[in-house]
C-alpha cells in the first residue's frame, strides 16, 4: 500500500506559494526540459516573440513568473511552454450533459512526473481551478464560467515547434466561457503535439477536439475520449498498447447508461479505465469530477474522495493507492 501527498493551493496571483512551488520542482523540471540538450529548445526570443504573439493575454503572468523565478534564463524559456519535449500522457475522459453536468477524467501517466498540485487562481482576473503542470500549466481545469477542458494525448507520437498542451488547457481557461469560444482559439494557438481536448460547458455543450501540429483542429461531437483521433486509432499498434479503444467503447456504454455523479465517478476506479502500469507512465494517478453547475471538483482515490472548490482554503491530501507499485509518499 502506498500514498502520495497532493496540495491545494490557492493564490489569485503567482506569489509565495508559487515562488515555493517553483523551488521545489525547478530542478526536476531544468533537467527535463534540457534533456535532449540546450541547443534543442528555442531562444529566450523567439520564445517570449511566441507566446506574445499567440497567447498575448498571458504576458503579464509570465512577466511575474520570470520575476519569481529569479530572471533565470532557462527558467523563462520554459515557462513559455514553446516548443518543449514531448509529453504523453494517457488518460481517460468523459463529458456528461443533462441538468447536471459533470466531466470525469482519469490521468495516466508516471506518479514521478506529476506535480500533485491543485491550483485555484485568478491570474488573468478570472478564476480558474484545476491540476498544475509545467507550473502554471493544466492537465484539466475548470473557471467560474463553467468551462471545463481536459486533456488526452491523441495517439500520434511525433511532434513539431509549437506550444505544450498544458499551457494551452491554461489559456483556453482563462479567455473562454462557452465551447465554441475553445474551438475557435485553437485554431490560432500552434500545439507541439497531437491530443484530444474534451470540454464541456455550463450549458452542457459537450466536444472533443483534436489538435496536432499544422493541421485544423478537429471538432468531434462525441464526448468521451482516449489516446487515438476519433474512434478510429491512426496508430493501432500503439493504440493496442494503452488499450485505448476499448477504454473508450467502455466510456461510450457509460454515457449511454446516464450514470448519476457518483456511479459515473466510481467507474472510473475500475478496468479498463482505471490502470496500474505505473512504471512504463500508464498509472492512474487521480481521477477528477469537474461539477460546473457547483462550481466544484471532487479528486477521487479508492477509498477516499477531496473536494476542491475556487475558493478552498489552502490543505493537502494523502491519496491511498491499493495497488502495491512502490512509490513513498
Amino acid at each position: 500500500m502506498s500514498g502520495l501527498l497532493f496540495y491545494g493551493i490557492r493564490e489569485a496571483l503567482p506569489g509565495p506559494r508559487w515562488r515555493q512551488l517553483f523551488r521545489a520542482t525547478w530542478p526536476s523540471y531544468r533537467a527535463w526540459y534540457l534533456r535532449e540538450g540546450d541547443h534543442a529548445r528555442p531562444t529566450l526570443a523567439t520564445s517570449q516573440r511566441m507566446l506574445e504573439r499567440h497567447m498575448p493575454e498571458l504576458m503579464p503572468t509570465w512577466e511575474r513568473l520570470v520575476h519569481l523565478a529569479g530572471g533565470d534564463d532557462t527558467a523563462a524559456r520554459m515557462l513559455t511552454l514553446y516548443d518543449p519535449p514531448r509529453f504523453l500522457p494517457g488518460c481517460s475522459q468523459a463529458a456528461f450533459g443533462g441538468r447536471n453536468p459533470m466531466l470525469v477524467r482519469n490521468y495516466d501517466y508516471h506518479p514521478d512526473f506529476c506535480e500533485r498540485v491543485v491550483y485555484s487562481s485568478a491570474f488573468t482576473g478570472r478564476r480558474v481551478i484545476g491540476s498544475s503542470d509545467c507550473l502554471w500549466g493544466l492537465l484539466d481545469g475548470m473557471n467560474d464560467a463553467g468551462l471545463v477542458v481536459s486533456l488526452a494525448s491523441g495517439g500520434r507520437q511525433s511532434g513539431a515547434a509549437g506550444f505544450g498542451i498544458p499551457l494551452v488547457v491554461r489559456y483556453l481557461l482563462e479567455t473562454a466561457e462557452v465551447v465554441k469560444e475553445v474551438a475557435d482559439a485553437l485554431r490560432r494557438v500552434p500545439v507541439n503535439m497531437s491530443y484530444n481536448l474534451t470540454l464541456l460547458d455550463r450549458r452542457s455543450d459537450v466536444a472533443t477536439v483534436f489538435v496536432r501540429p499544422g493541421v485544423a483542429p478537429v471538432l468531434f461531437s462525441h464526448c468521451a475520449a482516449t489516446n487515438h483521433r476519433g474512434t478510429v486509432p491512426e496508430d493501432p499498434v500503439h493504440a493496442r498498447s494503452l488499450r485505448s479503444v476499448e477504454r473508450q467503447q467502455a466510456l461510450f456504454d457509460l454515457l449511454e447508461e446516464r450514470p448519476d455523479p457518483a456511479t459515473a465517478a466510481a467507474a472510473f476506479l475500475k478496468p479498463p479505465l482505471y490502470n496500474t502500469a505505473y512504471s512504463r507512465g500508464f498509472g492512474t494517478i487521480y481521477t477528477a469530477a469537474y461539477r460546473p453547475a457547483l462550481g466544484v471538483v471532487d479528486y477521487v482515490w479508492p477509498g477516499s474522495t477531496w473536494r476542491r472548490h475556487f475558493d478552498s482554503p489552502d490543505g493537502t491530501h494523502t491519496a491511498v493507492y491499493l495497488n502495491g507499485w512502490g512509490v513513498s509518499p
